[in-house]
């Protein structure tokens, strides 16, 4: 290249450069202006705007977590629906009702009648009328303030007035609409009509402009797969109490919005609940939309993956509906039939099953660990372990079972005489006798030598403290509110009252408490607190599929019982001759079973209604050598008449007969609309054709 041309190539640079420079500066001062504009000239003009704007922010509630049990099936899922809101921002009452009016025309609610209410309601259709009921003077004279006047009008509203308002099924209509609209926070959307059909919204929709304050929005209920079962567990969602707000908007929640109020639902409130979304809409103070709202998407909360088997619960159901409704054992109730059942994993505390016979509002479910009964000899176990711990007793001792007569009167025996017995004897045939000589010897009496009873009141202390041990009278540690501890019965001073504590018939303990002795057995002596939440999932997309994992879930050994292993083994040989022995109490339910059970049975003698009754109780793990289920059945009230016996062994082998059966074969549990009305029909025909 010749020097020529290089220096015209540098005479084009600079060029160049100036006219970037120039067109950067023409740019800049464009901006300079346009900005000068904006402040100055139309300065004013925006900031009157911005002052008109108003941001109101509606928040979108975000769908709860959703509940599997173990196997991955859905046991509690969200169902979305329409909802009708109202927004009270500080409405005028008359206003108030006549959007109730036309709400009214597309929509109808339920709402509760209270007195009060009705009578403001009234008060607010009849103004002139209202007033009239107190003059200005009588007013002034009684020196009332506006408030105590108002009330005093109020009161003096006849009733026959009242009772022709209740009358007027429209007007009732309206007053369930506005008591609802009156009922949320201010400035906050409150949920008046859930679940109401597409064509409901849609009307709705067509004529919001009419409708101030209305909004229909898509929100979630929840929807339990499976029908009522184990519907009382899972819990219920609802409004934030008064009582309970001052805590819930400390923890960042809304005034509005649903909450867990009881059981699963509220112990995991903060696992479940979802991070809502919000809707932000910017409107001039006429209330005329500026441009189109900003969503903010919020996201599902986590799922709970319980310890629960859908299908083992279905079959634990139909074993105690079964047996209950038999035409052997259904008019042998004293009382309203009734039993309970839990099934749980000795190793981990995972309740596998836990039912009750239903009532109208299924709440029997609950009680396997809010209700407390006298389980009777079921408990023996934990006082033939008192009494080789203490050293009052060693394996292979043996007493003389017969009546034995108590110094105050009256007597105690076994259900007959059984003569000499052991431990093994003792559990096997299930001997009252020999658990009264546990206690007597706990406090250093013996009968026909001592001539007191000494401090008696020690051995109520030294019988409970073992049994507290297994969980019996104390809580289990299940993770579910208000369990019950049972009902201690105090130290009476009647020796006889320790006596029946020894073999179950004075202190009361739930089917929790009962499942938990059985199972610390079963578990060479560690005692697990129950559980019902196995894992805590991050959501998925995909909600048949399980999402990451959050928190695993960890068993929580409570305590271990602190005594030689070998009598731990020696009660457990005495459960297995329960059911194997050949006088075993519940050998011809058991022994012929492939799996191998452990057990005790129990029989507890009350009153029900005044009439005497039996508390039938039985508890068993199995296998017996390498223990993986354990369960505690009980059926109070049942007649104590021989006709009434095995009721609750009868139900004890049809869950284990499922649980086992379940390892071999698995169908999924049954669809409560469809598949379980089909089952239903099915064992109904099976029956018919026999």
């Amino acid at each position: 290249m010749t020097t020529k041309n290089k220096k015209t190539k540098s005479n084009h640079l600079p060029i160049r450069l100036n006219i970037l420079f120039f067109l950067v500066f023409l740019l800049f001062s464009a901006l300079i202006l346009r900005l000068g504009v904006v402040q100055i000239v139309q300065g004013e003009e925006f900031q009157e705007q911005l002052e008109r704007t108003i941001n109101v922010s509606v928040p979108i509630d975000a769908p709860r977590g959703l509940m599997y049990d173990r196997y991955g099936n859905i046991l509690v899922d969200n169902e979305l629906q329409f909802t009708v809101t109202y927004t009270n921002r500080k409405t005028p009452q008359l206003e108030m009702i006549e959007t109730a009016r036309k709400l009214n025309e597309f929509v109808t609610i339920e709402s509760r009648r209270t007195e009060r209410d009705l009578r403001e309601y009234w008060a607010l259709l009849n103004h002139d009328e209202y007033i009239e009921l107190m003059s200005i003077e009588e007013e002034s004279e009684l020196e009332l303030s506006n408030a105590e006047a108002h009330t005093a009008r109020l009161d003096r509203i006849p009733e026959e007035e009242i009772d022709a308002l209740q009358e007027d099924e429209y007007e009732m209509q309206v007053y369930s609409l506005w008591r609802e609209f009156n009922t949320g926070y201010n400035d906050l959307p409150h949920k008046v009509a859930q679940g109401i059909t597409y064509e409901q919204a849609a009307l709705i929709m067509e004529n919001l402009e009419h409708l101030p304050g209305v909004d229909i929005i898509r929100d979630a209920e929840r929807k339990y797969i499976y029908g009522d079962s184990l519907r009382r567990v899972f819990g219920n969602v609802g409004s934030i109490q008064r009582d309970n707000i001052d805590y819930y908007l400390a923890n960042g929640y809304l005034r509005n919005e649903q909450v867990g109020t009881s059981y699963i639902e509220a112990q995991y409130e903060s696992v479940l609940r979802g991070r809502n979304g919000r809707l932000e809409n910017f409107m001039d103070q006429d209330g005329n939309f500026l441009r189109n709202p900003e969503e903010h998407v919020g996201s599902r909360g986590n799922d709970l993956v319980l310890t629960f088997d859908m299908e083992l619960q279905q079959h634990v159901e139909k074993a105690i509906k079964d047996t209950v409704e038999s035409e052997r054992y259904y008019s042998q109730f004293v009382g309203d039939p009734d039993a309970y059942v839990v099934m749980m994993e000795p190793h981990t505390g995972d309740i596998l099953a836990m039912a009750g016979y239903r009532d109208e509002a299924n709440r029997n479910v609950l009680t396997t660990f809010t209700g407390s009964f006298e389980m009777g000899s079921a408990i023996k176990g934990a006082t033939v372990l008192a009494g080789f711990d203490s050293g009052v007793f060693a394996p292979g001792d043996r007493v003389w079972d017969r009546t034995m007569n108590l110094s105050g009167g009256g007597t105690i025996s076994s259900h007959t005489t059984l003569g000499s017995v052991d431990h093994l004897t003792a559990l096997e045939r299930s001997s009252n006798i020999y658990m009264v000589y546990v206690a007597m010897r706990l406090i250093g009496y013996s009968p026909g030598v001592s001539s007191s009873w000494g401090n008696y009141y020690r051995g109520y202390d030294i019988l409970r403290d073992y049994y507290a041990q297994f969980g019996l009278g104390v809580p289990t540690g299940i993770d579910l509110p208000n369990e019950s501890a049972g009902i201690n019965g105090g130290n009476i001073p009647e020796p006889g009252r320790l006596l029946y504590l020894s073999f179950g018939q004075f202190d009361t303990y739930t089917p929790m408490q009962l499942a938990q002795y059985v199972a610390t057995i079963a578990n060479d002596g560690y005692r697990v607190a129950p559980r019902v939440v196995k894992e805590i999932r991050e959501p998925s997309r995909d909600r048949n599929e399980l999402g990451q994992i959050s928190q695993q879930v960890e068993p929580k050994i409570l305590n271990s019982l602190d005594m030689d292993p070998w009598y731990i083994d020696e009660v457990k040989k005495g459960f297995h001759r329960v059911t194997h022995g050949n006088q075993g109490t519940a050998r011809s339910f058991f022994a012929d079973r492939p799996y191998d059970a452990a057990g005790k049975t129990g029989t507890a003698q009350v009153f029900v209604d005044g009439k005497p009754a039996n508390n039938q109780t039985f508890v068993a793990f199995a296998p017996y050598d390498n223990p993986e289920v354990a369960i505690a059945v009980v059926v109070p009230g049942i007649s104590n008449q021989a006709s009434a016996s095995g009721a609750a062994n009868t139900i004890s082998q049809k869950v284990l007969d499922a649980y086992f059966d379940l390892k071999e074969e698995r169908r999924g549990p049954l669809n409560w609309d469809e598949d379980l009305l089909e089952d239903e029909e099915d064992d109904e025909d099976e029956e018919e054709s026999e």
